[in-house]
């Protein structure tokens, strides 16, 4: 089959010579004359300072072939940080339908509109704001979204369903999905780390997709050159409006985490990521690892989302799950969680089996978003080493978060309404004096009697509690018993099931 190749297109492929132009008017011509392309095999394309990026609407094969990303050439001040070099986009462009849809309710099946073709439905109310950042990255939240796959009748696929109320709607976008699938295949990454000041703002020169039925197959990325300082980054992978994304068999490797007190409420660790996720629906990472340790805390989680449904992990070996925005439906199957572990905002089913996790919670919910998951959590044969196997001299709780019930996050908040336990090793043979397993964390200090209940019943903003754990085969390495919480009190009407 006839395909476009970079070095025909003038490319030199010696890692020295800025090859960019040429891989833009290779993809160019693949686009318009709908051919695949191939890299060519042992070329190094070195990549610098950038005012844009390559779009790609064909199969993109890199194997053999490598790419040097370097960072420290690209200008910070004039927004060339965030120009990715590939850009994966469909033919067909996206559209708007503002003004046809007025208001959605959670859980419409339909939203009596008629398209060409099945397509994403990207919801937004900018009336409302959602995710009022609590602690020291406090922000103003994020307008109300959200998005769902419709087909031409405009029957929303219930596998992901809206799930929140949008009245009013005051954006609807349209993005329109493939049927033909597009493969991106192997290519090694290379990124010489910018080393600009900690806090000024995050780097995107990797791979952008935002069209539906891609797969990212093969791909290497390595970091090179972090500093004392770094700016953060959203990854060699980011993923924007887009259904049906699998990456499989992958290397990854995360950022070393840096410092800053950017907005003048104390110091934090600056988030920066290898693989970042946005309004997106069904994204699957399979046989995906990492080249930094796991357990290393010197370097941050290799992956965040946000406004996500149905992402699954098969086979994974990364230091992080993180839903930061909120995601419905979180799959994890047969992965290694390291130091950072599963954090998690949301709703819908968090299903974690066959897997092992190194956190100091089994599942932390995000305390800097209301420490809310709206559903069910479901464990099962799966083995927790608290702290990454260290001395456990406190007590740890399988799920652990934090929720005042003071700060209004933009929507009520709850703890999942029924844990189900069904096969869960702890290895907490390290156990020493005052340490200890729990269920459930102390997730409010302060509610500890009926007056602070109904106090913030009339004035705050009320946590809603599990309601019901089933545990069957829940072992202990040091064969301790587990305490339902350190707060008994505020737990005192959750029903613990204990099965043989």
């Amino acid at each position: 089959m006839e395909f476009v190749s970079y070095k025909a297109f003038g490319a030199k492929g010696d890692g020295k010579t800025d090859d960019l132009a040429a891989i833009i008017a290779a993809h160019e011509y693949a686009n318009e004359h709908h051919l695949p392309v191939k890299a060519d095999e042992g070329a190094v394309y070195y990549i610098g300072d950038a005012d844009a990026g390559a779009v790609i609407k064909t199969d993109t094969d890199w194997t053999g072939a490598s790419f040097l990303l370097d960072d420290l050439a690209v200008n910070p001040t004039n927004g060339n940080r965030h120009v990715c070099i590939f850009n994966v986009h469909s033919y067909k462009e996206p559209y708007s339908l503002t003004g046809q849809i007025t208001s959605v309710k959670k859980g419409q099946e339909n939203l009596g509109i008629t398209l060409p073709e099945p397509s994403l439905i990207a919801l937004t109310d900018s009336t409302t704001r959602h995710y009022i950042r609590k602690g020291r990255n406090a922000n103003k939240g994020s307008e109300k979204t959200d998005i769902v796959i419709v087909d031409r009748d405009g029957n929303v696929d219930m596998a992901a369903p809206v799930i929140w109320d949008f009245d009013p709607v005051t954006d609807v976008k349209v993005i329109p999905m493939d049927e033909e699938p597009l493969t991106l295949r192997g290519g090694t990454f290379t990124t010489i780390a910018n080393c600009q000041k900690s806090g000024s703002g995050y780097y995107s020169r990797g791979i952008r997709i935002c069209r539906a039925n891609v797969s990212v197959e093969e791909l290497t990325h390595y970091v090179t050159a972090e500093g004392e300082e770094g700016s953060a980054y959203s990854g060699i992978l980011v993923a924007r409006d887009c259904a049906n994304l699998t990456v499989r068999n992958c290397l990854f490797t995360a950022h070393k985490t840096y410092y800053n007190n950017a907005k003048g409420l104390g110091v934090v660790a600056q988030g920066t990521y290898d693989i970042s996720l946005g309004r997106s629906v069904n994204v699957t990472l399979e046989n995906c690892r990492q080249t930094t340790d796991i357990l290393d805390t010197a370097y941050w989680g290799l992956m965040g989302s946000n406004f996500c449904k149905n992402i699954v992990l098969k086979n994974c070996i990364i230091s992080r799950f993180d839903a930061h925005q909120g995601v419905a439906n979180v799959s994890i199957h047969g992965c290694t969680l390291g130091h950072q572990c599963l954090n998690a905002i949301g709703c819908g089913t968090l299903l974690v089996e066959d897997s092992t996790l190194y956190g100091t919670a089994f599942i932390n919910l995000r305390s800097d978003y209301g420490s809310t998951w709206e559903g069910e959590a479901v464990i099962r044969g799966c083995t927790w080493i608290p702290a990454r196997g260290k001395p456990l001299t406190r007590t740890y709780a399988l799920i652990s978060g934090n929720n005042s019930e003071t700060h209004d996050f933009g929507y009520p908040c709850f703890m999942p309404h029924t844990v189900i336990i069904d096969g869960l090793h702890i290895d907490d043979s390290n156990t020493e004096e005052g340490g200890g397993i729990c269920l459930l964390g102390n997730i409010n200090p302060d509610r500890t009697d009926a007056e602070f209940e109904e106090k913030i019943a009339a004035e705050g903003y009320p946590y809603r509690v599990t309601e019901k754990i089933r545990i069957k085969n829940l072992t202990t390495a040091s064969g301790r018993k587990w305490t339902r919480s350190a707060n008994e009190f505020m737990f005192r009407h959750v029903t613990v099931e204990e099965q043989e």
